[in-house]
C-alpha cells in the first residue's frame, strides 16, 4: 500500500527486491546498501479478511544492528528498512509518502468558482470599558456589553477553552481586542488589539483519497491544497469491506477512525505550513464524504449501512468541537459536516449538488461522481433524483491483473491500430506517446491505472480484439501475436517486457475485461434507472466529477457504455466537485442551510430494489450496450472498422487520434 499491488515471493526474499518485483519503487539512494535509510516502510499488523492474510511484524527478520542505528527512534514507531528485512510470512506493507520513488497522483485541486463570502467564522474588533472600582462585571460581561453596543450582537457566549486567554488579551490590548466569532453567537478566539487572519479547512474524505483546501475565511482565497491516499484502503478497497472489517475486528472501528483522523491532522499541518501559518490558526473545518466515511469519522459504527434497510444513524448536518474527535486545530475550532441523503448517498453528493447546481438548471443534467461507490444525480430545477451505484474499485486499478492507482509510470492512455492490433500508450510522467515494442529512454510502464484500463478495453473492442460481449476473438489471434490464448481464456499484451519497469509484460486479461464490464454496467444501469424514474430518454449534459472523472476520456467512456448517449461536446469533467462543495459550505453559511434543504428535497432511488434492475444490469454488460442506441457514436463503432480493414491503412504510423 498505497499502490495496492500484491503478489507472492519466495520465503526469505528481500523486502526491497520484493517491492520492486511488484512494480513498487522505493527511494533507495544507496542502492540497498543500508546507508541512506530512505526505503522506510511500516508493517500493518492484524487480520485483513479482504486480502485473506494475517500480517505481523515478526513476519520480517529481526532488525540488524546497522538497521537499528540508522532508524533510531523510528524503529520504535514501527518503521523498518526494506533493504535490510527479509520476508518470512504474509505481510501488508505501507510505504510512507517520503519513501515512495513514484509519488501518488491525486487530482484534487480546487477549481475557480465565484463564491459569495459569508463565512460562519468572522473577526470583530471591539473597544471594551476598562474595569473600574464599583463595576462588578467580569471581563467577559464587559466584552458582551461592547459587542451589544458596537455591533448590535446580544447574548454572545464564550468557548470555555479560551477563557484563560481573555484577561491577558485585554491587558495586552489595553482593553481593545479582536474576537473571532462563530455564527455570531460563540467566541472562539480573543486576540489583543486589532488582528486579522481567520482560516478554515474544507475536506473531501473519499474512499480512496482525501483532499483538504485551506482557505482565508475573509477573502475566500485558497491558500493551500493538500491530498493523500485514504489510509483506510489497507483495511478494504471498497465500502462494504470496511464495514465488514469494523464488524469482524474488535478494534476495527477505532482503527478506521484513528487512521482517517491521523491523515486529516497531517493534511492540516501540511496545508498550514504551505500557507505560512500554524494548524492552530485553523478555526473551522467542513468535512464531506460518503455515508460510511461520515460515520467512521464521527466514531459511529457503520454496521447498519452494511445491509437492508441501510439505515443511517443520523442524516442531519452536525456542528461539534473539532477537538472532541482529536483534530489538532485551534482548541476552540468547530467541525461542520454536511447532511446525508440516504443509506449510500452521502454528504459528498450534497456537496457535488452545491458545486454544480443542477437544481438551478433548465436542461437535464446527469452528474456522476465516479469512485468505488459512484453517486449519480439526474434532473434539473423541476426535480432531482439521486442514486448510488456500487461500481467497485476496478476503475481505480484494483481487481485488474496489472492494475494500479494513478502514479508515475502507470499507463493512462491507449490507442490500438485496428489493422495491425499494435498499441501506442502514454504513461503518467512521460508526455509523449510511444510504441511499447521500442520505448524511448526513461519510458517504463509500472501498470495500468483507471483511465488506462477504460481506454484499453474500449480500444480492444474497436479493434476487434474483443466482441460486444467482452469475449476475446480467436480470429484476432491470427492477425497479431499480441493476442494469445491459454485454453479458452485470452489475453492481450499491452506493454512489452522492455517497456515495463518490472521487466515482465503488462497484459489485459479476460478477467480484467469482465471486471470493467461489471463496473461500467453498474454505473450505466444506475443512470438509466434514474432516467426511467424521471421519464426522460436522453440527457442534455453529463458532468464527470471526481479525480477519476478528471482523466476519463468521454469518448472511450461512451464507447465502453459507462455513460448514456449524449453529445460528446457536452460531456465534461468538473474536477473534485465534492471538495468544491465543501469549500462553498465553508465560505458561505447560507449554503449550509441550502445543503440541508437540498438533502431533503431531492428524491432518492434505491436502484437494487428497482423491479428491472437485474435485467437492465445484464443488458448493460454489453459493449456499449446489448440494445440501447448510441446515435452520437455513429461512425465510431466496429461496423465502420470492418470496412476500414478492407482499405489501405489510413494511419500507417499508428499515431494516436486525440
Amino acid at each position: 500500500m498505497p499502490v495496492g499491488r500484491q503478489g507472492e515471493v519466495p520465503c526469505g526474499a528481500n523486502l526491497l527486491e520484493a517491492a520492486r518485483s511488484l512494480g513498487v519503487e522505493l527511494e533507495s539512494i544507496c542502492g540497498g546498501k543500508q546507508t541512506c535509510a530512505k526505503c522506510q516502510v511500516v508493517v500493518q499488523e492484524g487480520r485483513f479478511p479482504k486480502l485473506g492474510i494475517t500480517s505481523a511484524a515478526d513476519h520480517l527478520t529481526p532488525p540488524t544492528e546497522q538497521e537499528e542505528a540508522l532508524l533510531g527512534a523510528a524503529l520504535a514507531q514501527g518503521r523498518r528498512l526494506a533493504c535490510a528485512a527479509e520476508i518470512l510470512g504474509d505481510l501488508l506493507v505501507e510505504v510512507p509518502p517520503e519513501s515512495q520513488a513514484h509519488k501518488q497522483i491525486i487530482a484534487k485541486a480546487a477549481t475557480e468558482r465565484a463564491i459569495p463570502i459569508e463565512p460562519a467564522v468572522r473577526q470583530l474588533y471591539v473597544e471594551v470599558q476598562p474595569a473600574r472600582l464599583g463595576d462588578r462585571r467580569g471581563d467577559w460581561e464587559r466584552v458582551q456589553a461592547a459587542l451589544a453596543e458596537q455591533w448590535d450582537l446580544h447574548g454572545v457566549a464564550i468557548e470555555p477553552a479560551i477563557l484563560p486567554d481573555l484577561h491577558p488579551a485585554l491587558e495586552a490590548g489595553q482593553d481593545r481586542v479582536t474576537l473571532t466569532l462563530w455564527h455570531e453567537r460563540l467566541a472562539l478566539r480573543v486576540q489583543p488589539g486589532y488582528a486579522e487572519g481567520a482560516y478554515g479547512l474544507a475536506v473531501d474524505i473519499g474512499s480512496t483519497t482525501i483532499a483538504a483546501h485551506l482557505c482565508d475565511l475573509r477573502t475566500g482565497q485558497v491558500l493551500a491544497t493538500q491530498a493523500a491516499m485514504n489510509p483506510q484502503v489497507r483495511y478494504g478497497e471498497d465500502l462494504m469491506s470496511r464495514i465488514s472489517y469494523a464488524n469482524q475486528e474488535p478494534q476495527g472501528l477505532a482503527r478506521l477512525q484513528r487512521a482517517v483522523l491521523r491523515t486529516l491532522n497531517e493534511l492540516a499541518q501540511a496545508a498550514a505550513e504551505e500557507a505560512g501559518i500554524l494548524a492552530q490558526d485553523i478555526l473551522e473545518m467542513v468535512a464531506v464524504g460518503n455515508t460510511v466515511m461520515h460515520h467512521i469519522l464521527l466514531g459511529i459504527h457503520p454496521r447498519p449501512l452494511g445491509g437492508a434497510p441501510f439505515s443511517l444513524i443520523i442524516d442531519s448536518p452536525l456542528d461539534l468541537p473539532a477537538r472532541d474527535l482529536g483534530l489538532k486545530l485551534h482548541p476552540a475550532a468547530r467541525l461542520h459536516t454536511l447532511p446525508l441523503i440516504a443509506g449510500h448517498v452521502g454528504a459528498d453528493n450534497v456537496a457535488v449538488i452545491l458545486a454544480e447546481a443542477p437544481h438551478l438548471q433548465d436542461e437535464i443534467h446527469l452528474v456522476i461522481d465516479v469512485g468505488t461507490n459512484a453517486e449519480i444525480v439526474l434532473g434539473n430545477k423541476e426535480r432531482l433524483i439521486v442514486a448510488s451505484s456500487p461500481t467497485g474499485p476496478a476503475f481505480e486499478g484494483a481487481q485488474i491483473t496489472h492494475g494500479q492507482r494513478a502514479a508515475p509510470g502507470a499507463v493512462e492512455r491507449v490507442r490500438i491500430n485496428p489493422q495491425t492490433l499494435e498499441p501506442r500508450v502514454r504513461i503518467i510522467g512521460f508526455d509523449a506517446w510511444f510504441d511499447p515494442r521500442d520505448p524511448p529512454p526513461g519510458a517504463k510502464a509500472t501498470g495500468i491505472c483507471g483511465s488506462g484500463i477504460v481506454e484499453a478495453v474500449a480500444e480492444m473492442f474497436l479493434a476487434g480484439i474483443i466482441n460486444h460481449q467482452g469475449h476475446f476473438l480467436p480470429e484476432a489471434a491470427e492477425r497479431s501475436p499480441r493476442l494469445r490464448f491459454h485454453g479458452r481464456t485470452g489475453e492481450y499484451v499491452l506493454v512489452d517486457a522492455p517497456a515495463s519497469a518490472s521487466g515482465t509484460e503488462i497484459v489485459v486479461t479476460q478477467n480484467d475485461v469482465r471486471a470493467i464490464q461489471l463496473a461500467k454496467a453498474a454505473l450505466y444501469t444506475g443512470a438509466k434507472l434514474l432516467m426511467a424514474e424521471l421519464g426522460v430518454e436522453k440527457v442534455d449534459r453529463i458532468l464527470l466529477a471526481g479525480a477519476f472523472g478528471t482523466y476519463l476520456s468521454p469518448r472511450h467512456a461512451m464507447i465502453l457504455g459507462m455513460i448514456p448517449d449524449c453529445d460528446l461536446e457536452r460531456v465534461v469533467a468538473v474536477g473534485n466537485a465534492a471538495g468544491d462543495g465543501a469549500r462553498i459550505a465553508l465560505l458561505n453559511r447560507s449554503q449550509r442551510a441550502e445543503a440541508a434543504r437540498l438533502a431533503r428535497w431531492v428524491d432518492y432511488l434505491e436502484t437494487p430494489l428497482a423491479g428491472d434492475f437485474q435485467e437492465q444490469f445484464v443488458a448493460a454488460l454489453g459493449i456499449p450496450h446489448s440494445h440501447d442506441p448510441f446515435p452520437h457514436l455513429a461512425g465510431m463503432l466496429p461496423k465502420r472498422l470492418e470496412r476500414a480493414r478492407k482499405r489501405p491503412n489510413p494511419n500507417p504510423e499508428n499515431k494516436p487520434d486525440e
